[in-house]
């Protein structure tokens, strides 16, 4: 596959069934480009580049829909992975400088993937897609969240530091509301992001707290990680 798709969200998100309805995934890009070196948003990864102390965006997805309104061709091709031969998305110039600074895997196509996967259920455009999660993103690490991640590159973080970062930025019990996801590299647990559970109209200025606290509670999953540093370790 050309590009840093993980698991679907759908079956795992939320304990409290009907309440969840969005998944935010951001990836912790260092972590990430660990367990995959060579991604093409991972071979020139660097310590100056935005992604090596922020948070950047993998998706926003609903949950149990997916592929709306997509023709059949259309969504072969996408699974097949080589989402660089997808249609080329319609936003702004703007957005798109801003995306490919957020999102590194534009470079291999993750935006174009998806916005057919899921998008395409959310919203009537690509640019307000992408738009509405640059917001999000923004929210994020601009939270004690991001800072915590930051202060710890080369660490280990454990979950009750994490939820009390989110609590602290979003509010009591936002931490319910998060899943981190970790894998095994060279014997170490690599952190390589986080999912946050969302609900509420995504139309206009969202805001992340309100998102969250109307969100159902989840399992955190991996307990804890080292916050890896860009480059090979």
């Amino acid at each position: 596959m050309a590009a840093q798709e993980e698991a679907a969200p759908e079956g795992g998100v939320a304990a409290e069934a009907g309440r969840t309805q969005y998944v935010l995934a951001v990836s912790w890009q260092p972590g990430f480009c660990e367990t995959r070196p060579t991604r093409k948003e991972c071979v020139d990864q660097a310590a100056e580049r935005f992604d090596a102390t922020h948070f950047s965006l993998h998706g926003l997805w609903p949950l149990r829909k997916s592929y709306c309104g997509v023709e059949a061709e259309l969504k072969t091709r996408d699974r097949k992975g080589d989402w660089l031969d997808l249609p080329k998305l319609a936003i702004a110039d703007e957005t798109a400088a801003r995306l490919l600074v957020a999102m590194p895997g534009v470079k291999s196509g993750l935006d174009r993937h998806q916005w057919l996967r899921s998008g395409t259920c959310q919203a009537a455009n690509a640019e307000d897609y992408f738009a509405l999660q640059l917001r999000l993103l923004d929210q994020l690490n601009d939270s004690a969240v991001r800072a915590l991640f930051a202060d710890r590159i080369g660490s280990e973080v454990g979950e009750a530091e994490i939820k009390a970062a989110f609590d602290r930025s979003f509010g009591a019990g936002a931490g319910e509301r998060v899943r981190m996801r970790c894998q095994t590299v060279a014997g170490r647990s690599v952190i390589t992001g986080l999912t946050v559970g969302l609900t509420g109209d995504l139309s206009g200025k969202a805001d992340l707290q309100g998102l969250i606290q109307a969100a159902g509670t989840t399992e955190f999953k991996c307990a804890k990680g080292i916050v890896d540093a860009a480059g090979r370790a």
